[in-house]
């Protein structure tokens, strides 16, 4: 079934704030297998101009990743999960994520088109600081894969 197309433009609520914290960073900086040291030392972080530890760029997925439950959840949208694929990531940064942020996220429907059978689903996650201060535009696709002949 199509997704509606009424629902671009569509903004859901702002998340809950997420603290990013240094041993997180650490983490995933280790299981992306990136060995900066401006990711693991504040000292090394510091002599390159920032606060603290730097997230690596795609350190953010997580955060805009978990705040599109709402937009892939809404019973309106009637969009079946148990098809979706994550089809693209893209980042537009302000400034790195920092230890000590404290990150919100806005999702907005900014697309819904058909190809190849395929509905296409695109949200845009903006990213921001507790004092409102943006720091990342997230851009995801999501491809939802049409039910094969004789499924329900």
């Amino acid at each position: 079934m199509a997704l509606d197309r009424s629902f671009v433009g569509r903004t859901y609520s702002t998340t809950a704030p997420y603290e990013v914290g240094r041993e997180k960073i650490r983490e995933f900086a280790e299981a992306v297998g990136d060995a900066n040291p401006a990711y693991a030392d504040p000292e090394a972080a510091r002599a390159l101009g920032h606060p603290d530890v730097i997230a690596p760029p795609t350190f953010v997925f997580a955060i805009t990743f978990s705040a599109t439950d709402e937009v892939v959840e809404d019973p309106e949208l009637a969009l079946d999960y148990s098809r979706v694929m994550h089809g693209n990531q893209k980042f537009g940064y302000t400034r790195p994520v920092r230890a000590g942020d404290r990150l919100t996220v806005t999702s907005t429907i900014e697309g819904i088109k058909s190809l190849a059978g395929k509905e296409i689903l695109d949200i845009r996650g903006e990213v921001h600081d507790e004092s409102g201060e943006h720091v990342v535009t997230a851009w995801m696709k999501i491809v939802v894969r049409a039910a094969e002949a004789g499924e329900a």
